[in-house]
């Protein structure tokens, strides 16, 4: 075997375990993703697995960085040929609602899910979200920026409560897809974003 050819091939079995444990830990957690779950679901052994990553945890920031990379191309990525402002903002969330329930089998977002699980749990992994998250704080806060200058929204919006408020939505529908199994979520989720950017809150100065 020629050492390039080696390479390919390492590379594609480290694919295919990245791929098998996003739909794993969409599943069981990222926490409850097992080497020994993995190896045999992959028909691998232990030594196998871990010795593309070297340890657990270094596989489950695998994992979480092609969540992050596929978010960022489903959603943002999906909204790049919208209008910059309401309507680009307004198609990503429809976008991330869409990923939420595109998939019949493993409903909701892996990077959602992975968040609430490690909320309070410091360490490499949460600060891999926390930047994530930042990334996307920012992009919907750019997006705002952007409808203001374009006088879609007044301005005096209070741009940082938009953001908690469009993040809630999402949160919700999350919630209201996996635990409460409710076929209407994502169109009440779509409804609250619709009626949140068409009726932006005023800041209240002095609050």
């Amino acid at each position: 075997m020629s050492p390039r050819k080696s390479v390919v091939e390492a590379a594609a079995t480290r694919t295919r375990i990245i791929e098998r444990a996003l739909t794993l830990g969409a599943v069981n957690g990222l926490e409850g993703l097992t080497i020994g779950h993995l190896a045999t679901d992959l028909g691998m052994s232990k030594a196998g697995v871990i010795g593309h990553f070297g340890t657990k945890e270094a596989l489950q920031l695998a994992v979480v960085d092609e969540a992050v990379e596929r978010f960022r191309a489903r959603v943002p990525g999906h909204a790049l040929g919208a209008r910059p402002g309401l309507e680009r903002l307004s198609r990503a969330f429809e976008e991330w609602i869409a990923y939420m329930t595109e998939d019949e089998e493993h409903r909701g977002c892996f990077l959602t899910s992975v968040a609430m699980e490690y909320d309070e749990r410091p360490g490499p992994i949460r600060d891999v979200i926390l930047t994530a998250l930042a990334r996307w704080t920012d992009y919907v806060t750019a997006e705002l920026d952007e409808a203001v200058t374009a006088g879609e929204l007044p301005h005096d919006t209070d741009i940082p409560q938009l953001v908690f408020e469009l993040g809630g939505i999402a949160l919700a529908v999350q919630q209201a897809i996996l635990l409460n199994r409710d076929p209407s979520a994502a169109d009440r989720g779509r409804r609250a974003i619709r009626r949140i950017l068409n009726k932006p809150t005023p800041q209240v100065l002095g609050s």
